[in-house]
């Protein structure tokens, strides 16, 4: 019996309501499985933590979460009491930084039961790797002066590692999946990271001459994954060009609300964390009516990450039976509530 540790982070929001949802189909998982068990904990850190104790977490929270084979974290954020910059820099992103997440992946397909707004979708299933700790969104700048003088400074950090890492780890995905990878740039306008980005790449596919690759500006990228996003597999980009397109993915899947993501330790030192993409969601919290299936893909995104790939494979399946026949949320065209949609899927994977 194979045991994973889970340390259960619900948040705020509909975290509270999705993630309960999304624990009783991992443990229905590890049921049907029969060969592996899911112990799991549960931390309040949240807004409302911070209201009560002010801070976002435990000061030994970090020290606390290592000990866990991954964390599963609902949403973090409720800017009508704490201000975002306060919830996000206290928890999420200090988890990702401090645990040396370096990789985002946010996968993207046609649903089954979940229409598409594109005309002509056709059968894309795309997932882009994002460099999850540098790039645009480096701390690096400054602002100085006033009023009509005042300047403000945003420095794009990219080092050859943290680069290299995001593409090798593109390019290792691939040969999971369709063997190609295309590479986010924007070279003929960002003068000095960019180019630089194009040329770690093409060092990098070097080492991979079975996988084949395209190169792509941003904004182009971004058009085609709206015009033909079936000719894409994997897509590694910096950090904002990732954040960007992982959000247009959502949108061509139609709806943010089931879009999940993993933000990975690839050194073996911390553990990752999964987590969906839609956000704490205030304006529905406690109406039951959440959609828990960003929550849900994200448990099938754990379950790949431990190896077990085939239960990851047949629970993504078994969510998209259950969109198909129409047991979905408002969000998604349907009327059943956040339990209800789990609970079928837990019947039917027993099935």
């Amino acid at each position: 019996m194979k045991k994973y540790n889970i340390a259960i982070i619900p948040g705020d929001g509909i975290g509270k309501e999705v993630v309960p949802a999304a624990l009783n189909v991992l443990h229905t998982v590890a049921e049907v499985h029969g060969g592996i068990q899911f112990e799991t904990k549960e931390f309040p850190w949240s807004c409302d933590y911070y209201l009560e104790h002010g801070k976002m977490m435990d000061d030994d929270g970090l020290e606390i979460l290592r000990n866990y084979h991954a964390i599963f974290l609902g949403a973090v954020g409720n800017p009508a009491i704490v201000p975002d910059h306060v919830s996000l820099w206290g928890l999420l992103i200090k988890i990702r930084r401090e645990f040396e997440q370096s990789i985002n992946i946010r996968p993207a397909k046609l649903f089954s039961g979940l229409p598409s707004p594109l005309a002509n979708p056709k059968d894309f299933d795309l997932m882009v790797v994002r460099e999850n700790s540098e790039g645009e969104y480096s701390e690096a700048g400054g602002r100085i002066h006033k009023g009509k003088d005042e300047v403000a400074i945003q420095n794009a950090v990219f080092t050859k590692k943290g680069t290299e890492r995001a593409m090798r780890y593109a390019f290792d995905l691939a040969k999971t999946r369709k063997g190609h990878v295309t590479s986010a740039t924007k070279s003929n306008g960002i003068v000095h990271s960019m180019p630089f980005w194009d040329e770690v790449f093409n060092e990098v596919k070097n080492d991979y001459p079975d996988i084949k690759t395209s190169v792509n500006h941003i904004d182009a990228l971004a058009a085609f994954f709206i015009s033909k996003p079936q000719t894409f597999d994997v897509i590694v980009a910096s950090n904002l060009f990732g954040d960007i397109l992982t959000d247009i993915g959502g949108a061509i899947m139609g709806s943010i609300g089931i879009a999940p993501a993993g933000n990975i330790n690839t050194n073996g030192k911390y553990p990752s964390m999964f987590e969906p993409v839609h956000g704490s969601a205030p304006d529905i919290y406690g109406k039951g009516i959440a959609n828990p299936i960003g929550q849900i893909w994200t448990a099938k995104m754990m379950l790949d990450h431990f190896g077990e790939v085939e239960m990851g494979e047949r629970l993504l399946q078994v969510v998209e039976e259950v969109t198909a026949a129409g047991i979905k949320t408002p969000d998604i065209g349907g009327n059943a509530t956040t339990v209800e949609v789990a609970e079928e899927i837990c019947k039917r994977l027993k099935q």
